[in-house]
């Protein structure tokens, strides 16, 4: 199975150019379960249908299967309209045609023979070497009933199964869900996909700490004061309050996103760019984490949460956090890092932020501006159309020393490439269907996760109240004292 991650070339508006990739994949029927959720609707069949418009995608056949009781004709036309409402790429008439055509749809209360039925039945349109890819867009509580339809439906063999998160919601759960799931896959079947993991941008945090002679050598404790990885939300719960409630933000965010992203971040140089090598750095990062103290933790609930529907009226469910990790090993001890996460805050962003030590003694005279905006930062933007901004401090124009921070900044747009930028699922898919793990999660990763924060899960602290349109519960401020969050920011991102 191919390791490397490939760069995807997509056909001009209205074409469909021939299979060119020197190592090209098997045909693929791949079913959607939970093909009529949100999830489906927003970014599933648009990234499938501008995949399958793709050079280096395999040909395709779509069986989704939902507890809707639809036609195959329902279902294209409910596919169609997400396409064209929340398509990133807009496909023309004919590419729609192309696409509708690997479409069918089978409701789960048809049972395991019908779904294998209509597997067998794509399959006798591709031809022999067919693979199957499961994505189950589905509630956590509904894996393990998916797994075993799966199973009764005899749809194992030569398949693989992507699963969304979260990954159990403690640790006995997680073991329980892993040893469940080993029941039926082999580990190597198995992609616990993290979207946040399939941007432009968090790969560019591999390229620019191992690529680059600037970065690589003062990337530790020696020079990095501290990093922040800040994911605040403007949305609430969007309709999302039966999985929302029993969840909350910490398990709906932070194991699964925002420590997957610090891994990038923390980690050791792997061996070779390969799943196996860096799963394995990632891994360490994992179990190098301290466990994480209630005290190192700020927990909110935006006011009004609780008179949403499905919510109960003296819930203590999170809808924000904040917490300071600790990562235990010889390059990073000492170096905190802080994760922010949470609903109806001031603005949506998606930034990790890499803050320098600044120099140990200043030349310039009091009143020269220097140290007066903070260290300087790094700072990665994981926003679709990615940016990275060094900032740093130099001379005001003009008489006399006067110091102002100054940055310089890049955009994936700005470069000849830009319309190779694969969206998040799109990349993930892809990969899964390669059979490369590099931006997935391991069953050791996410329960290393969860045993790190049973602390945290078994005596949580008390949830603050914030108005939303902020940025949480004022305790935040204490929690990353003497140092300061690094957004809102004070300067904008050029355009």
């Amino acid at each position: 199975m191919p390791d490397r991650i490939q760069t995807i070339a997509y056909p001009a508006p209205g074409s469909r150019p021939s299979r060119r990739d020197p190592d090209p994949l098997a045909p693929h029927v791949i079913v959607l379960f939970g093909a009529t959720g949100d999830l489906a609707k927003r970014k599933l069949l648009p990234g499938l249908a501008y995949l399958q418009q793709s050079r280096f995608t395999p040909d395709v056949r779509i069986i989704g299967t939902a507890t809707e009781e639809l036609t195959s004709e329902e279902f294209r036309a409910r596919a169609r309209e997400a396409v064209e409402t929340f398509g990133m790429h807009k496909l023309t008439d004919e590419q729609w045609s192309q696409f509708s055509e690997t479409l069918d749809y089978v409701p789960v209360t048809a049972g395991p023979e019908a779904l294998a039925t209509a597997v067998k039945a794509a399959e006798g349109h591709l031809g022999p070497d067919v693979r199957r890819l499961h994505y189950l867009s589905v509630p956590p509580k509904a894996a393990q009933s998916v797994i075993a339809m799966l199973r009764d439906a005899d749809l194992v063999d030569r398949a693989r199964v992507v699963m969304e998160k979260p990954f159990g919601d403690d640790l006995a759960s997680a073991i329980k869900l892993n040893d469940f799931v080993h029941e039926t896959f082999d580990e190597s079947q198995i992609f616990r996909i993290d979207h946040f993991l399939g941007k432009e941008a968090a790969l560019n945090i591999l390229a620019f700490r191992f690529a680059n002679g600037l970065f690589e050598p003062i990337w530790n404790r020696n020079f990095i004061d501290h990093v922040q990885i800040d994911i605040p939300e403007s949305l609430g719960l969007d309709q999302r309050a039966t999985f929302y409630e029993p969840t909350g933000a910490f398990k709906d965010m932070v194991v699964t996103h925002l420590m997957q992203v610090m891994s990038f971040v923390a980690m050791e140089p792997p061996t070779a760019l390969e799943p196996r090598a860096i799963s394995e750095e990632k891994n360490k990062v994992f179990r190098s984490m301290l466990p994480i103290s209630p005290t190192d933790v700020v927990r909110g609930q935006y006011s009004g949460y609780r008179n949403e529907e499905g919510v109960a009226p003296d819930s203590d469910t999170e809808t924000f956090i904040a917490l300071r990790v600790e990562i235990d090993n010889w390059r990073w001890a000492g170096t905190p890092f802080f994760l922010r996460t949470g609903k109806k805050m001031a603005e949506g962003q998606r930034i990790i932020s890499i803050a320098f030590k600044e120099a140990p003694k200043t030349m310039f005279p009091s009143g020269s501006g220097v140290g007066s905006e903070g260290p300087d930062h790094l700072t990665f933007d994981l926003a679709d159309s990615s940016r990275v901004s060094l900032s740093f401090y130099g001379k005001r124009p003009g008489p006399g020393m006067r110091l102002e921070k100054l940055s310089m900044q890049f955009s994936t747009q700005e470069t000849e490439s830009a319309g190779d930028v694969l969206e998040a699922y799109e990349r993930l898919i892809l990969d899964a269907m390669r059979g490369d793990h590099t931006l997935f999660t391991t069953a050791e990763g996410i329960e290393s996760l969860w045993d790190r924060s049973s602390h945290l899960l078994e005596d949580p602290p008390p949830v603050k109240p914030y108005q939303p349109g902020t940025w949480g519960p004022n305790a935040i401020h204490q929690l990353i004292a003497p140092r300061a969050w690094r957004l809102p920011f004070e300067r904008e991102w050029r355009e």
